[in-house]
């Protein structure tokens, strides 16, 4: 199946990036992940301690590990307890 134009031009302008460029785009995409889920967690709870959101989003973020998830709810509960 051949690219198609704007696939093309959207590779063009990624393969000419710096190394320092690509970490730079993928550390904004990051913040702006976490962003998003803050605000979706916002919404589903109301507003939030900024604190206790942090691990929120850090749960949805990495909860699929257990460990991780252990790790998180019990800072979860240090925050909100």
């Amino acid at each position: 199946m051949p690219i198609s134009l704007v696939e093309q031009l959207y590779q063009e302008r990624i393969d000419a990036l710096t190394p320092a460029e690509r970490v730079a785009r993928a550390a904004a995409m990051f913040v702006w992940t976490r962003e998003q889920i803050a605000r979706q967690i916002t919404a589903e709870q109301g507003p939030t301690d900024e604190s206790l959101l942090k691990w929120l989003v850090a749960l949805r973020l990495y909860g699929n590990d257990p460990q991780t998830r252990e790790l998180i709810e019990r800072k979860i509960e240090h925050v909100s307890g």
